[in-house]
């Protein structure tokens, strides 16, 4: 019986843990409704993973050009971006958005990147797939298996590295938040969505690039990401936002026009910013259970809240520190360090030898003295 019941504790254990690295919430606030146009949105804050706003999530959508973020960072983290990449002829002869690459040209990876991230070349898209895995098809594969097994997602299919229309290409504005998630935290993935303009010197064309994402023109707080559009997903728009040190990450799929999904992206980072800020919990805090267990934080605790709410700390006999809402809801857990009892003596507890001077001999002495820090290690035991 105490086998199957150590059992059942280490599974609540894991679901516990499971908790705290998918920190995924969806609560009845964050489910009301803006008039927005875009069909789905979210809003997630960056660090924490929290989700502050959604509409319609998890319905699959066809995200158009915002594919090329999960392209990037594919290529950032699996290449060499020194590589020197052969553009062949199926490269030059994509649709849509290009840098005007041309058959035989060499080109590096990093480049391409730059030409992918901020000018939406499609055509740098293909140069890097085939490059990097034969073709769109073999590419598409790894985009998958690396945004299932590496990110998370649940709902996302890619089908090609650009984004052009497949009906077997989608994802989720959930999906989407994850993805740049853990894209953002890629220094040169950042560096690169955060630029605003590029001087692009190519053998088939020369010119300044400027990135196509509105917003981190216009917008001061805007870092970055990436737009998209083509006619069956309507205009998609990924965008990271950082004020009083909370970034956001604002995902809109299916807009009327790109004013409309700017317009809607504008409205939800307002909301993220003005309706929620972050709270702490700093590191060598105690807390007592209520079963006489003491527990220790052990490094700072970043959370997010709505602004004027009030919030509880609860620890369970487990060590799992809860931080709930008003309503109860959960908005953080972290699993604390035990902090070991104290062992109490008492003089009265040890038997003291008798004094040197009371013994006969040295080896009498040597005797006693032994037989009392054995006493002293037994009792310690």
């Amino acid at each position: 019986m105490g086998e199957v019941k150590k059992r059942v504790n280490y599974i609540i254990l894991f679901l516990l843990c499971s908790l705290l690295v998918f920190p995924r919430v969806s609560l009845a606030e964050n489910e009301e409704t803006l008039p927005l146009h875009s069909e789905a949105a979210v809003v997630m804050d960056r660090e924490s993973g929290r989700t502050l706003y959604n509409k319609n999530m998890d319905q699959q959508m066809y995200p158009a050009s915002i594919t090329k973020i999960v392209t990037a960072i594919v290529a950032i983290e699996q290449a060499n971006l020194d590589d020197i990449v052969t553009v062949t002829k199926e490269a030059t002869e994509v649709i849509g958005t290009r840098v005007y690459l041309l058959e035989n040209e060499q080109v590096s990876l990093l480049k391409l990147i730059q030409g992918l991230l901020i000018n939406s070349g499609n055509d740098a898209g293909t140069a890097i797939a085939i490059h990097l895995a034969g073709s769109e098809e073999e590419f598409a594969k790894e985009m998958n298996r690396f945004v299932k097994d590496i990110i998370g997602t649940h709902e996302t299919n890619f089908t090609n590295p650009h984004g052009l229309f497949d009906e077997n290409h989608v994802t989720t504005a959930y999906d989407m938040a994850k993805i740049t998630r853990y894209a953002m935290e890629n220094p040169l993935f950042r560096e690169i969505v955060g630029t605003k303009e590029l001087e692009w010197i190519g053998e088939g064309w020369e010119t300044t690039l400027y990135n196509h994402h509105r917003l981190l023109l216009s917008n001061e707080y805007v870092t970055g990401v990436k737009n998209g559009y083509v006619d069956q997903s309507g205009h998609t728009l990924v965008t990271t936002a950082k004020r009083d040190g909370m970034e956001l990450i604002v995902v809109t799929l299916k807009a009327p026009s790109a004013s409309f999904a700017y317009h809607d992206t504008e409205a939800l980072m307002e909301l993220g910013f003005n309706d929620y800020e972050t709270g702490f919990v700093y590191e060598g805090e105690r807390f007592k259970t209520e079963g006489g267990q003491e527990f220790e934080l052990l490094e700072d605790i970043r959370f997010v809240k709505a602004k004027e709410e009030t919030i509880s700390l609860l620890v369970n006999n487990s060590g799992l520190l809860r931080i709930n809402n008003e309503r109860n809801e959960r908005i953080h857990t972290e699993i604390l360090d035990l902090v070991p009892k104290a062992i109490e003596t008492t003089a009265a507890s040890i038997e003291v030898p008798p004094l040197a001077e009371e013994v006969e001999g040295s080896n009498n002495q040597s005797f006693f003295l032994t037989d009392w820090f054995s006493q002293l290690f037994d009792h310690f035991k």
